[in-house]
């Protein structure tokens, strides 16, 4: 089993900028790819990002590809997503996963553990 806990959302003007973390407990969190995923009211469950498990290949959804970095710290098991430029369209529960010996997909039934979500609200 792994455990992940999201922090550091929160509300923010457009422009601004945010950054999660998501830590994990239990297994070895070097052994997973870490995705983020995000889902505003009334829409579906969307792919932000992700990085490797191996080497620590990053990818991105379009809508937020050279706005948003991700990146791990294996030694404090904690994955990030450094948020730039934010829109109010990036208002959302945003979501850290886990994916054992994952590449990074984007597909969210690739992931078998689900943090419980934090709250990024972008004000125009």
């Amino acid at each position: 089993q792994v455990q992940l806990v999201e922090s550091g959302g929160g509300l923010v003007q457009a422009g601004g900028s945010l950054r999660l973390s998501c830590t994990a407990s239990g297994r070895t969190f070097s052994s997973y790819a870490m995705g983020w995923f995000r889902q505003a009211p009334g829409k579906e469950r969307e792919f932000v990002g992700a990085i490797s498990w191996r080497r620590g290949s990053t990818y991105y959804a379009d809508s937020v590809k050279g706005r948003f970095t991700i990146s791990r710290d294996n030694a404090k098991s904690t994955v990030y997503l450094r948020m730039n430029s934010l829109k109010p369209e990036d208002t959302a529960v945003y979501y850290c996963a886990a994916d054992n010996f994952g590449g990074g997909t984007s597909n969210p039934y690739e992931y078998d553990y689900w943090g419980q979500g934090t709250q990024v609200t972008v004000s125009s």
